[in-house]
């Protein structure tokens, strides 16, 4: 598993350099980055002089390279917006959005799990109906739409929960319930359907027969193996989850990274867009590799050992 584990990690590097280059050129089309550094009255020599400055005056390729560079001994350059480096920056904010992803799991792995199994046990009836256009419904709503509608009925009518900022657990409820409705639809569907195969398969049945209580079957012989597939999905979701976390923090005004980087987008902190989604993608491929390793501990077949 140590071989197999330092290969993906090696794996990640092709990754992480092309997602550096779709960066760079996607932030150089929104626009020209000098704008946003220098007074709209600048003259055309004060304008030449900070193009200068940050090497936008040079050919793209020998931009990119030498952002390359620096991203590779760990500098992705200093922000614009904060005179600060860039990185830092980023660490800063990463607790926070650490905090609240983790928890909006929580949630949606205590509202998928539970309503999962519902539904595959109780597979056409009316409770699975339910359930099934309940999933859907909630996988319609946009998250900001979703923030919105929670703020208004707890924060602002109800007046149970904090509508932003940090302080103690209340501020994480709302964000956190935000992100993790989002997410909980598709996981529960997937289990759904996971858990109604599995249920039909013979080693099932066969436990039945032998007068195994219901429960017995389903949580120690059928969910096992149902949760394979849900494990996958579940970690091609942290992709999702980081990229609704940065509306939802700027809904809330969650001081986390997403918030950092779409405020950093809107005036072409190019530094700082880098540094965040460099994180951003790196957790998500963390998230896959740790998603791989876990087949070996659901399913004794797979060994990663050879």
């Amino acid at each position: 598993m140590i071989r197999y584990t330092l290969l993906r990690l090696i794996q990640l590097i092709p990754s992480l350099i092309g997602l550096s280059i779709i960066l760079f050129i996607l932030m150089r089309i929104g626009g020209d980055p000098v704008a946003h550094l220098v007074r709209p009255e600048a003259s055309p020599d004060e304008v030449a002089a900070v193009r200068a400055a940050y090497g936008f005056d040079r050919p793209l390729h020998e931009q990119y390279l030498s952002s390359i560079g620096r991203i590779l001994a760990g500098d992705f350059g200093e922000s614009v917006r904060f005179r600060s480096p860039a990185m830092p920056l980023v660490l800063e904010r990463l607790p926070a959005t650490l905090q609240l992803a983790l928890s909006a799991l929580v949630v949606a792995l205590l509202i998928a799990i539970p309503a999962g199994l519902i539904a595959a046990i109780f597979q056409n009836s009316p409770l699975d109906i339910t359930i099934t256009l309940t999933s859907t419904l909630g996988r319609a709503m946009p998250n900001y739409w979703l923030g919105i509608m929670l703020i208004l009925l707890f924060g602002v009518q109800l007046r149970w929960l904090p509508v932003s900022g940090t302080g103690d657990w209340r501020n994480l409820v709302l964000p956190a319930t935000t992100l993790g409705i989002g997410i909980a639809p598709a996981l529960s569907r997937l289990l759904r359907s996971s858990m109604i195969e599995v249920l039909r398969r013979e080693y099932v049945v066969t436990a039945r027969a032998k007068g195994l209580k219901e429960s017995l079957v389903v949580l120690r012989h059928a969910m096992r193996n149902a949760l394979i597939p849900f494990v996958t999905i579940f970690g091609l979701q942290m992709a999702w989850l980081l990229g609704g976390a940065v509306i939802v923090e700027e809904v809330f005004a969650w001081p986390g990274m997403g918030r950092l980087i779409y405020r950093s987008v809107q005036v072409r902190d190019l530094a700082v867009v880098q540094a965040g989604v460099f994180i951003f993608a790196l957790i998500v491929m963390i998230a896959n590799l740790l998603v791989d390793l876990s087949y070996a501990l659901l399913d004794p077949r797979i060994n990663y050992n050879d």
